[in-house]
């Protein structure tokens, strides 16, 4: 490739000719002598003519190598002349020949210079680091939650207190005045009439008529002490049709749901309270009723106790979730024990085998009387009847056991040992 490709060789000694002169050697250029004189020299390229000037427009920067060329676009003071430069003018990647400070660096030579410095560079800002965050402690993962304990789900205070005093009350009337243990029955049937009636208005709209209702199960439960089991079918009869020209004092609408509900209601409770009021009819009256109530309420500590302990299969979820097949067993078992002996030590005439299918009985009634009254709770989408009671809800909820077996246990002692 000859020369005239970059134009017609320049004249020794002319300026921008990178050759001996009389001002020596370039520096970074080979050296003189005769190999860079020889003859094959001129075969190459010339270079293209750079202005004589200094690179950087101070002497302080002489040492720095082979001139550059100045004018504004190279100036010290423009930081830009280089887009993506180092800040200073040079090009990016040019940190290791002339060191920043923002790196710490210097360069190789022992003539290098830190480009920018306060008194250099008046647009010299210090480049502070942050300050490295302190240590974070890490998050100790939480303890595993203790297993919830097993609650009662009632106030077992309360609910003994209460238990304890109308034990007391039944206990001393029943074997001091018989009529006035009577009365106690007819109290009892008056409230549980109220509260039933109280629910079944606002949960359902059901106006079941409470004055023939209470007047006519106070009479009913009366009329079996007196007449025994005649008096109370009569008393029942009578109040069912007391209850169905009540409410024809009313309008129609509803009145087919209201009487259908006061009737339930008059054989639901005073009429099935009737046959406690005829068994206290007996020579042994008061022994009878007690040994109705001791099993009934073994049966239901029986229940609870064993099914609070070791329940663990459902028996009847979507009527009661809390009673378990465990607590059956538990009923039964209790109630059995206590029927064997009541019927050998407490009943005139009778014997402990007949006192174990008294207790079997009693178990199965009082269960069968406590998810029937669960049943009608969850049809209202209540949990009690009432709050008359700490710890037990209502009268209603403490009779749901006792009114379903009430007639078995008058008609087994009946079979057993006479109605004497």
């Amino acid at each position: 490739m000859n020369d005239s490709s970059w134009g017609a060789p320049p004249q020794a000694g002319q300026a921008g000719y990178w050759g001996p002169t009389e001002r020596g050697p370039v520096q970074g250029a080979a050296p003189a002598g005769p190999a860079y004189d020889a003859p094959e020299a001129q075969q190459t390229r010339p270079m293209p003519i750079v202005p004589d000037g200094p690179a950087y427009g101070g002497d302080q920067d002489d040492d720095r190598g082979a001139a550059r060329t100045g004018g504004p676009l190279f100036r010290d003071e423009d930081h830009g002349a280089f887009p993506g430069g180092n800040g200073a003018g040079f090009p990016p990647g040019d940190h290791g020949r002339f060191p920043d400070e923002r790196y710490g660096g210097r360069s190789g030579g022992p003539s290098a210079q830190p480009h920018a410095t306060p008194q250099h560079d008046s647009s010299y800002v210090p480049q502070n680091p942050e300050p490295m965050p302190a240590a974070q402690p890490q998050p100790q993962p939480a303890p595993a939650p203790a297993p919830p304990k097993k609650s009662a789900g009632r106030d077992l205070g309360a609910a003994i207190g209460v238990g304890v005093g109308l034990g007391v009350v039944i206990v001393a009337s029943l074997f001091v005045v018989k009529a006035v243990f009577v009365g106690v029955v007819a109290v009892a049937v008056v409230v549980g009439l109220w509260e039933l009636t109280s629910r079944l208005q606002e949960r359902k709209q059901i106006k079941a008529p409470l004055v023939p209702l209470a007047v006519g199960g106070a009479a009913m439960v009366v009329a079996g002490y007196v007449r025994g089991a005649e008096g109370a079918w009569v008393a029942m009869a009578l109040t069912a049709l007391a209850v169905l020209v009540w409410r024809m004092t009313e309008p129609p609408e509803g009145y087919l749901k209201d009487v259908t509900a006061g009737v339930f209601a008059a054989f639901y409770v005073p009429f099935l309270a009737t046959f406690v009021a005829m068994m206290l009819t007996a020579d042994d009256g008061p022994w009878r009723v007690l040994t109705f109530l001791l099993l009934t309420v073994v049966s239901d500590t029986g229940a609870y106790a064993v099914g609070w302990r070791f329940g663990t299969h459902k028996l009847a979820p979507r009527i009661s979730p809390g009673k378990t097949r465990e607590g059956l067993l538990g009923a039964v078992s209790f109630a059995m024990v206590a029927g064997a002996l009541c019927l050998q030590f407490l009943i005139d005439d009778g014997t402990w085998w007949q006192g174990l299918l008294l207790g079997l009985a009693v178990a199965a009634s009082a269960t069968l009387g406590d998810l029937g009254e669960s049943m009608i709770k969850r049809d209202l989408g209540i949990k009690d009847m009432g709050t008359l009671l700490p710890g037990h809800g209502g009268i209603m909820d403490r009779l749901d056991s006792l009114l379903p077996t009430a007639p078995v246990v008058w008609l087994l002692l009946v079979l057993f040992v006479g109605s004497g």
